[in-house]
């Protein structure tokens, strides 16, 4: 069950800094105090020095490298998850073996991660993104890792296999942010594998890490999870996870019996500050698909999908928001929801059912 931390909103947040290197601590300390609300409470060169001054001194937040000596970062995760939970940030590199890591911290209940700065033009960009992540995090809904209702290897040999492009006729678009790949690993491994739809998947990240994340659902789960590449064709029982710094864009050509459906990347602007946008791709999907489309908004800040769901919704579609109470951040569902374009409030352990009654009775 998620955990809300109680503390006043007018209070600053105490910072925990975790990394081996000195002149990063130097830097995120810089980066961190920039902010009047953050202050950095000490720092920690190492897991273990980490995991006991986290319990000693009962931070707000923890901003944590991956790489380290004695006890590395998931290490550390593990074990304050156990011991004393609280919010964590985790600062990435932006490389491969990065962002497979960083998929697996948020699985374990990290609330978010900011990329390393490749360059020092960059770190400004940074500082401002890790400031406003440490200040969400501290409010965040922390949840304990579950153990899947279907057992994953059981799920591996089930999976189907499909000769050529099988038509899709139904669209279930799943919209997420802060603390959407951990529920996102709630949602995919749930559902069946042969679900009668095609899944689109837009998680707020940068580029790097939406392969990654592709990659980590595709193997927990029995429908196919992959990163979408230009003209990918929606299929039944196929998740396209839209590439960070693309917006997903959707049109349709006619076929000999049915129509299809592509998918396309768009590298135009961001949208409420993000690419990829959870309200351009279902611009596109409302007036295609009408009530052969449903809209799951999850955990998350700020308002993107609220606008989109609400077309679709006035175009046919079915709209679900995850609940305040099982939401990291409850910000999208919240927009989504006052704005009119919800038809109800779902907890998380009941969306994949949601999804597949849908699919299956519409």
């Amino acid at each position: 069950m998620p955990a809300m931390r109680t503390r006043d909103p007018s209070d600053e947040t105490r910072v925990l800094i975790v990394d081996d290197s000195l002149y990063m601590r130097r830097t995120l300390r810089k980066m961190l105090e920039s902010h009047p609300g953050i202050t950095v409470i000490d720092e920690a060169r190492d897991g273990v020095e980490a995991v006991a001054k986290c319990i000693s001194l009962n931070p707000d937040v923890m901003v944590l490298d991956i790489e380290m000596p004695k006890m590395d970062g998931l290490s550390v995760l593990r074990e304050i998850m156990t011991k004393r939970p609280l919010p964590v940030v985790m600062f990435s590199s932006l490389t491969q073996r990065g962002s497979k890591i960083t998929m697996e911290a948020l699985s374990m209940g990290a609330v978010d991660f900011v990329p390393k700065p490749v360059s020092r033009g960059l770190v400004p960009r940074a500082a401002k993104e890790l400031c406003e992540k440490v200040i969400q995090a501290s409010g965040a809904k922390l949840r304990v890792q579950k153990i899947r209702r279907r057992h994953e290897t059981e799920r591996a040999r089930k999976r189907k296999t499909l000769d050529g492009k099988a038509p899709v006729d139904t669209l279930v678009v799943v919209g997420s942010s802060t603390g959407g790949p951990q529920a996102l690993e709630e949602i995919i491994p749930n559902l069946p594998p042969d679900l009668p739809a095609a899944i689109i998947i837009c998680q707020h990240m940068p580029r790097g890490f939406t392969a990654s994340l592709a990659q980590r659902l595709n193997m927990l789960s029995s429908i196919k999870v992959r990163e979408a590449v230009d003209e990918d064709i929606l299929e039944p029982g196929l998740a396209l996870v839209a590439p960070g710094g693309y917006h997903l864009r959707l049109d349709k050509s006619p076929g000999d019996r049915h129509a299809v459906y592509h998918v396309y990347l768009d590298e135009g602007n961001a949208v409420h500050g993000v690419k990829p946008s959870i309200d351009v791709t279902l611009f596109d999907a409302g007036p295609l698909f009408k009530q052969n489309l449903m809209v799951v908004i999850l955990t998350g800040m700020g308002f993107d999908g609220a606008k989109g769901a609400w077309a679709a919704k006035n175009a046919g579609a079915k709209v679900i928001c995850q609940d305040r109470e099982t939401s990291v951040i409850w910000g999208m569902p919240k927009a989504c929801y006052e704005a009119g374009g919800c038809e109800k409030l779902v907890p998380l352990d009941d969306i994949a059912d949601v999804i597949e009654d849908f699919c299956r009775n519409r």
